[in-house]
């Protein structure tokens, strides 16, 4: 770099300090440009320099800085290789466990036929808006064995109710989306719950940057075929849990003739949706097309069991009345029918519960190893200590 009398901030001048800055800063470029070619020269003759450099220098990133917590809900997957071949069999067991023990086994280990999709119940609140209508359409060409159903208004429609009734009708999910009434302007979906039936979990996603089909520009038509499911970077035990979940919501067994593959990206705790169909150029290159709908969930809680209805009434007691006297003869009594004592009983029907019970919540304070249940009146627990680098999926 050329020596200068003064510094650029000395000179008063104006059009004099803008020239001698814009040379000081041309030559600080050339001698980087010079480095960086002599480096690269080098390195064509040594490879083994530039694998040095580049384990030398790696770039921080929230990624790599991500912070674990102890707990059984975010425990650290990379500690298994560090501490020996015994840890890192429990682990595995562990998570075999866990896998064994979830609510999504029975989906994993059924005998039911796999080309058959399970059954989705898909609403939205009791007024809803044309975009929310709009989105619940897209929904139902993502999953295969959805089904869009109005929900009314009035009393008796509560979130828990309609879990109980689609349980009982043999729906294995529920999906509300949810919207916000205060942005008439802007998009108004704002959430979406999604219910395992009959017996729960149920998971709270806030929803945001939602694109329609219409809205992709070059997007690709789907078809009716069975799409292939990718989940990414679910790492946790409660990413386990999430990724179970969806992975529920899709039959076991994809009609790969379609070419159809929806992508669930977890990247800082941010669930990326898409849906592609890829091409074969050649026997080395694959081409990807979006079909579309794309949108970016994160958890908010995750409940235990489905909704709860805290004014749920008891059923009201049968009705009693004094017992006649037993008569032999069939004519006394013509009312009576024949006596069947092979009746069969009734089905039981799926009560919603009357309290939630939360397995992890943001911000709630329900961020242990134990399930922690809390009422609506002791929703003011201490908030949980995140950062830039606390991640839980």
């Amino acid at each position: 770099m050329p020596p200068s009398r003064f510094e650029p901030s000395s000179i008063k001048n104006k059009i004099k300090r803008e020239e001698i800055s814009q040379k000081s800063k041309k030559a600080k470029n050339q001698q980087k440009l010079q480095k960086r070619l002599a480096q690269a020269k080098l390195e064509a003759n040594d490879p083994a320099a530039k694998k040095k450099r580049l384990a030398e220098n790696v770039p921080r990133t929230l990624d790599n800085m991500r912070e674990f917590d102890p707990s059984i809900l975010t425990a650290d997957p990379s500690t298994s290789n560090l501490s020996g071949e015994s840890s890192q069999e429990s682990k595995l067991n562990d998570l075999e466990a866990d896998l064994d023990n979830d609510p999504f086994a029975s989906y994993f280990t059924s005998v039911d036929d796999p080309t058959v999709p399970p059954k989705i119940l898909i609403t939205t609140g009791p007024k809803a808006s044309k975009s929310t209508y709009d989105f619940c359409d897209e929904l139902v060409g993502v999953f295969p064995g959805a089904e869009f159903i109005r929900r009314k208004k009035g009393k008796g429609f509560e979130l828990g109710r309609i879990a109980g009734w689609a349980a009982d009708r043999g729906y294995k999910h529920l999906c509300v989306v949810n919207e916000d009434m205060k942005k008439p302007s802007k998009s108004p979906l704002n959430a979406i719950t999604l219910v395992h039936l009959p017996n729960g979990p149920s998971a709270y996603f806030k929803l945001t940057s939602v694109e329609l089909t219409k809205q992709i520009f070059g997007h690709a038509r789907a078809t009716p075929h069975f799409p292939e499911l990718v989940l990414n970077n679910f790492v946790t035990r409660l990413g386990h849990a999430v990724g179970r979940m969806f992975q529920t919501t899709f039959p076991q067994l994809p009609e790969f003739q379609g070419r159809q593959v929806v992508t669930l990206h977890n990247q800082r705790d941010f669930l990326f949706f898409r849906r592609h169909r890829y091409a074969f150029r050649s026997a080395e290159k694959v081409a990807l097309q979006e079909i579309g709908p794309r949108f970016t969930l994160k958890l908010r809680w995750l409940k235990k069991g489905i909704p709860a209805v805290y004014s749920y009434g008891e059923e009201p007691k049968p009705l009693t009345f004094d017992a006649l006297p037993s008569t032999t003869d069939s004519e006394e009594n013509p009312i009576a029918g024949p006596s069947d004592d092979s009746s069969t009983p009734l089905p039981k029907k799926t009560l919603p519960p009357k309290q939630d019970e939360f397995i992890w919540a943001w911000k709630v304070g329900a961020f242990s190893n134990v399930i922690i249940t809390i009422d609506m009146e002791t929703l003011s627990q201490p908030e949980l200590e995140t950062t830039r680098k606390t991640f839980f999926l």
